[in-house]
């Protein structure tokens, strides 16, 4: 496997893995961080992943051997509207996404990675990300064992009710 910066070219093989997970995850009855409908098949969401390919994102892509896309992690240095802010520069983890039929494999651990190499390069000593926190934790859990600690707990009002959210960090 191998990490590359992406485009708008790649923006069908994101939303086929955020399409991929969203299944996953409904398979398990677990619909409150996604939802049950596909990305692909949402305009707002398509238009969301679209703008990815524009500054102020860094679209960094896990590519396998035979050229084919298993993982995403969007970068940036603006954390979104809904995440309290912090009195220092930082590099956030916008989406991570990975190929489910790979689950297991290292393939978020490797973007995390890679990301945290970015926040260095860039000289930033703060790495965060937001996450659903709801139901059984299990991302928030993810994110821990990848090397983040919690910080704060948000919500976020959406129509069909409240959205909990967790930020962690990692300290260079």
């Amino acid at each position: 496997m191998k990490i590359r910066n992406g485009g708008p070219a790649d923006v069908p093989d994101i939303l086929s893995l955020l399409d991929g997970a969203v299944a996953w995850l409904a398979a398990q009855g677990r619909t409150g961080q996604w939802g049950d409908q596909p990305f692909s098949t949402n305009r707002a969401r398509v238009d969301q992943v679209s703008s990815y390919a524009d500054e102020p994102f860094l679209i960094r892509l896990a590519v396998d051997e035979d050229g084919r896309t298993v993982g995403c992690c969007v970068l940036s240095e603006d954390r979104g509207r809904w995440i309290p802010a912090v009195g220092e520069r930082e590099l956030y983890v916008r989406n991570l996404v990975t190929d489910r039929d790979r689950k297991g494999s290292g393939i978020g651990a490797a973007l995390i990675a890679d990301a945290v190499e970015e926040a260095r390069r860039r000289g930033i000593g703060l790495l965060r990300v937001d996450c659903y926190g709801g139901a059984d934790r299990k991302l928030v859990g993810r994110y821990r064992a990848l090397g983040f600690t919690e910080t704060v707990a948000f919500e976020v009002d959406q129509p069909h009710g409240v959205w909990p959210g967790q930020v962690l960090e990692i300290r260079l």
